[in-house]
């Protein structure tokens, strides 16, 4: 059976380590063949902002070309 997971992200871009985690987990999880959702609220939107965090601007990108849902 196919499952979802869903993120939240709710910290800043540059505060915490929670952007690279997200992309990392939902990386593995793409991999393993899950959907994945990703739900930005409060200062996580700006993770998602680009040019916000040119670093996991790419990594985004590319997760989504893959299957990431971002619900803002």
């Amino acid at each position: 059976m196919e499952r979802e997971i869903v993120m939240f992200l709710t910290t800043t871009p540059y505060s915490f380590e929670n952007t690279h985690t997200i992309i990392k987990l939902a990386d593995a999880a793409l991999k393993k063949g899950h959907r994945v959702r990703l739900v930005a609220s409060g200062d996580g939107v700006f993770t998602i902002v680009k040019g916000q965090v040119p670093q996991s601007e790419e990594a985004l990108e590319d997760l989504v070309s893959r299957g990431l849902k971002v619900d803002i």
